[in-house]
């Protein structure tokens, strides 16, 4: 038996979903690729497949083995390119996640800029508000907007974006004016839905950092959602500048106290902390870091805080 062909062929299994698919990239068909898995089971002597005829899911032993087998097959293949002299030509399937609002409005442009750049490079992109398990998920690189960074990860800081209130002009037209952060106390503040966050904010501007309570009528867990709720005159709150940079620069929104703002958002690059990291991973980070900071709302990160 072909092991490299039998990991790769499990791998693909996990990564696709399915055997079908795999046969069809592999040119092949189901039988076989079903048999060449069963022959690196009754190899290994582990179940690595739970397979019925609608789906097929990974045992706790196939998803160890996948990450290990991963691996492998990834400094395989450079090993390959570098004794052929290919290292220059990064190739294969690179999983990336990331925040849902910050890749509709930003990353997606980018990413399909780095795909022309690199047309061998397949990029699979899942956007969404919640912390994956790099591992688990199968991710090769996430992009982290601010908070508590996962343990176990490399972490790579590559751009901050200033965070501030704004509101729209009809909203602001409607409700008593607002000459200092205790004003906001009589506003209705609209915010990510974050439980351990409280009602509590932070700005600091000409009088130093002050405290204050808002009173929130809508938390939501979307910066989408935030975003049309400030153009929609819902509210005001406080958000970052990549938001809603746009919105600002049309005079759709407008700051609010321009002198005060709340702590800076961080944006950091992610990814396992293993021993390898593969070319096209570190290619595809190397863009990101130099493409991200120049984003409308974002600059270079500030670092010793």
């Amino acid at each position: 038996m072909d092991q490299i062909k039998a990991c790769r062929s499990f791998v693909r299994a996990v990564e696709l979903g399915s055997l079908s698919a795999v046969a069809r990239e592999q040119h092949s068909t189901q039988p076989t690729v079903s048999k060449t898995i069963a022959a690196l089971e009754k190899q290994l002597g582990v179940r690595l497949l739970e397979r019925s005829t609608t789906s097929l899911t990974t045992t706790e032993q196939g998803k160890r083995f996948y990450e290990r087998a991963k691996r492998v097959l990834e400094e395989f293949s450079e090993a390959v390119s570098d004794a052929r002299g290919l290292t220059e030509k990064p190739t294969g399937l690179l999983r990336v996640n990331a925040p849902l609002g910050l890749g509709q409005l930003r990353l997606n442009a980018l990413v399909l800029e780095f795909l022309e750049l690199h047309p061998e490079i397949e990029v699979e992109l899942i956007l969404n508000d919640r912390f994956v398990d790099l591992v688990e998920d199968g991710v090769d690189v996430a992009l982290r907007l601010a908070g508590s960074l996962p343990p176990n990860m490399i972490a790579r800081k590559i751009a901050s974006a200033q965070r501030y209130l704004v509101a729209a002009p009809a909203y602001l037209a409607r409700h008593p004016e607002i000459r200092r952060p205790e004003d906001l106390a009589s506003h209705r503040y609209i915010g990510f839905a974050r439980p351990a966050n409280g009602e509590v904010s932070q700005l600091s501007g000409p009088g130093g950092t002050v405290q204050i309570a808002t009173r929130s009528g809508y938390l939501v867990n979307s910066s989408l959602a935030i975003r049309e709720s400030f153009l929609m005159g819902a509210g005001l709150g406080i958000c970052p500048s990549w938001l809603v940079h746009d919105l600002l620069e049309s005079g759709q929104l407008r700051r609010v106290l321009p002198g005060w703002s709340a702590a800076g958002q961080e944006a950091s690059l992610l990814y396992p902390s293993r021993r390898y990291q593969s070319l096209r991973a570190t290619i595809f980070m190397n863009f990101m870091t130099e493409r991200i900071p120049q984003l409308p709302g974002f600059s270079a990160p500030h670092f010793g805080r």
